[in-house]
């Protein structure tokens, strides 16, 4: 197997897509393997993960600085100091600007909680319930300096049941971006995927995914 991409994680919050991300590199087959954790609040849950699982942390508390740009030239330069080859944001809830974004081009992931390009931005689960939709998701996809915007690399969708509260349905879709983001970093990692035309591309092999028992709980939508 080829060297594996070396990862660097963005958080703000508690980091649970970070600990399932921690969970897939710890098999040894996986292409990855997660070298930093940085989060912009020194009070994030989430850098608890990286310590527990000895890897090097870092706070970057972006109001020490003077701009969006000082703060993340910053952010680049911890990155960087570990050769970092592939960023994911986790719950990371900061706009980047298009210098950073560039900087990373091809090289950024993030995840939200919708099937975009349906439902950007905040609330999510909320409009989703007010609009009466039967389906909703989750999408990982590269960064551009749009939010909640970029090629989209691979998404989940379940059904939103009868009954349904904002609480219920942020915590099934969160279930499902714990599977789908370890899948969509694996594909980036192992070059399973690649950007042609502001598009993904796909190999000829991917990776198996593994559906849960209930078939009609997610499915993977095919971006093929």
């Amino acid at each position: 197997m080829t060297s594996k991409k070396r990862v660097g994680v963005l958080i703000s919050g508690r980091g649970s897509n970070l600990l399932s991300l921690i969970e897939a590199c710890k098999q040894p087959e996986f292409p990855a393997e997660i070298v930093l954790v940085v989060s912009n609040r020194a009070d994030a849950g989430g850098l608890q993960h990286g310590t527990r699982n000895n890897i090097p942390t870092q706070v970057i508390d972006h109001k020490q600085f003077a701009t969006r740009e000082e703060f993340e030239d910053e952010l680049t330069a911890a990155l960087e100091a570990e050769h970092v080859d592939l960023v994911c944001n986790a719950g990371f809830m900061r706009l980047l600007t298009e210098n950073f974004v560039d900087h990373w081009l091809n090289r950024q992931l993030n995840i939200h909680p919708s099937l975009l390009p349906s439902y950007k931005g905040l609330n999510t689960h909320a409009r989703v319930l007010a609009d009466g939709s039967l389906i909703t998701g989750c999408s990982v996809h590269f960064v551009r300096t749009e939010m909640d915007s970029g090629p989209l690399i691979a998404q989940a969708a379940i059904g939103v049941v009868p009954g349904e509260t904002e609480e219920s349905l942020a915590a099934r879709v969160l279930a499902v971006e714990h599977v789908i983001y370890p899948y969509a970093l694996h594909l980036v990692a192992s070059g399973a995927v690649v950007v042609e035309n502001d598009r993904v591309k796909y190999g000829d092999k991917l990776p198996d995914l593994e559906q849960p028992e209930n078939g009609s709980d997610w499915f993977i939508v095919p971006r093929a």
